[in-house]
């Protein structure tokens, strides 16, 4: 075989190898109105959580927040026990770290029939900043789980049309069919009646929706 094209297959190669090597660096990129879903630790609550919704590919999740670009830097709007929160993504991205110092964090995004509705979106979550945590977890009153937060301000914007799923919700042992105890001493505090079979979401039963597609996953 002539030197040249010894050369030229050589140098095609390479130009295949290098490229392909480059197309497996490729990192993650933010896009707001991402949906960052974490695994938190809060107890008996989550473990509660837990038993009865699993998120994505059986990941546990606890918690959810709304990405949010402003003035060249990334916020996440989030409901917290302090209120409806504005919190810069690396205070949110190091709040749960795995062992080997890795976020606890995947990575929803809207899909491409609902991306229209994310500025107007991210406008209505702002709108609520500094309103109370729903501690009641009721979608009708004037405050605000990490779930609803999101799902409210996306329903806002989709002239009232809901984006996500609403599914009953339940406060009850599948094993036993008993309200878990931490639920039953957490509404006897509130003087409230339990809201099983009440429409609500969690970030687990979220991660799920069909409006999603789940897109990094910091651990991995």
């Amino acid at each position: 075989m002539a030197f040249k094209q010894v050369l030229l297959i050589s140098l095609l190669a390479f130009t295949l190898i290098s490229l392909s090597s480059c197309q497996s660096k490729v990192e993650f990129s933010w896009q707001e109105g991402d949906i960052l879903f974490q695994d938190g630790d809060c107890g008996d609550f989550c473990d509660a959580i837990r038993a009865v919704t699993s998120g994505y590919e059986g990941r546990d999740f606890s918690h959810n927040g709304f990405l949010l670009l402003e003035n060249n830097n990334w916020y996440v709007l989030e409901a917290i026990s302090k209120g409806v929160s504005k919190t810069p993504l690396d205070s949110f991205l190091n709040r749960h770290l795995d062992t080997e110092g890795k976020p606890k964090v995947m990575v929803g995004r809207l899909k491409p029939e609902y991306q229209h509705l994310i500025p107007s979106a991210l406008q209505e979550a702002q709108k609520l900043l500094g309103k109370p945590y729903d501690s009641e977890f009721d979608l009708l009153n004037d405050s605000y789980y990490c779930s609803e937060l999101i799902h409210l301000s996306l329903q806002q914007a989709n002239n009232g049309v809901p984006v996500f799923e609403t599914p009953p919700m339940t406060f009850k042992d599948p094993d036993s069919n008993e309200f878990f105890p931490i639920w039953v001493s957490y509404y006897d505090k509130l003087g409230k009646a339990i809201p099983e079979g009440m429409p609500g979401l969690n970030p687990g039963g979220m991660s799920q929706d069909a409006a999603l597609e789940m897109v990094y996953d910091f651990q991995k």
